[in-house]
């Protein structure tokens, strides 16, 4: 039987989550691209369909690090918490 734990950490995981491109969607485009490694048209494709997460689960650094990116290309970003997996049942 496979059991499960969750290492608890001083770093809580982050999503970024764009929430409006804005007017230069290219640059959002561009920037999304590099975060994700995406291809451009998928990158496109992500961008204009808000809001939507672009990364999951990354240290609190890195998230700030990518919404400012998104931030100076001219887009509406934020970082959130990765909500806490509930509780394994107990037996």
């Amino acid at each position: 039987m496979d059991k499960y734990f969750l290492l608890v950490c001083d770093d809580v995981p982050h999503d970024v989550v764009l929430s409006d491109p804005g007017v230069r969607v290219m640059d959002v485009v561009q920037v999304v691209r590099r975060l994700t490694g995406l291809s451009l048209w998928r990158s496109k494709v992500l961008a204009t369909q808000v809001p939507a997460v672009l990364l999951a689960g990354v240290p609190e650094e890195e998230a700030a690090a990518a919404v400012s990116a998104l931030c100076d290309a001219g887009a509406r970003a934020e970082t959130r918490e990765r909500p806490e997996p509930p509780p394994p049942p107990k037996h």
